[in-house]
């Protein structure tokens, strides 16, 4: 089984703060496949509210995010996508 792996560099001047991070467990908690948010010197379940907000990611971060699963490619096109729209 391989994983999908995706780079997104933040824009929103807050970081991910509660909001969006909110949202974005939900679109993970949508499939199957396990997500994992990584910031370099963090990592973060995306199906945890509070895994990421610990994570404290400000704006112009990127982090590294890692889909495995089942689903891992549905999940990982639909989480770029929420990424670009929202944050």
């Amino acid at each position: 089984m391989t994983m999908k792996q995706f780079q997104y560099t933040i824009k929103d001047e807050l970081g991910i703060h509660a909001r969006p991070a909110g949202l974005l467990v939900k679109k993970a908690s949508e499939f199957k496949s396990t997500v994992s948010v990584d910031n370099g010197t963090k990592k973060g379940d995306a199906k945890k509210i509070m895994s990421l907000m610990m994570m404290a990611v400000k704006q112009g971060q990127t982090v590294t995010f890692t889909i495995e699963g089942e689903d891992e490619a549905a999940a990982a096109e639909a989480l770029e996508a929420f990424m670009k729209e929202n944050l």
